[in-house]
């Protein structure tokens, strides 16, 4: 397993029961594809650099993580179809602990 750090942006609009919801959603398809989430960053909402899909804003998520290729490919799926995140990122980390 490798070190990820997995960066995303849910829709402003959203209200906290879905906000909540979707957050819990995108760690439960880690979790259960085998990785373990070592921290959850929630840094709240921000101005975007640019317009994404009509919003000028997001609420910013970072999950690090240890996982397989199987849990990326399987998140990178889900997250590509679901509506409430409108953008996301996952990279390797190389940093040591």
């Amino acid at each position: 397993m490798r070190k990820y750090e997995i960066m995303y942006i849910l829709r402003p609009d959203l209200d906290e029961e879905q906000e909540n919801a979707t957050k819990e959603n995108a760690k439960q398809i880690l979790t259960d594809n085998g990785a373990e989430i070592r921290e959850v960053e929630s840094m709240g909402k921000r101005r975007l650099a640019y317009e994404i899909k009509g919003y000028h804003n997001g609420v910013y998520v970072v999950l690090y993580v240890n996982a397989g290729e199987e849990a990326i490919n399987e998140f990178d799926r889900r997250v590509k179809i679901n509506d409430d995140i409108i953008r996301f990122m996952v990279i390797r980390d190389e940093r040591e602990d």
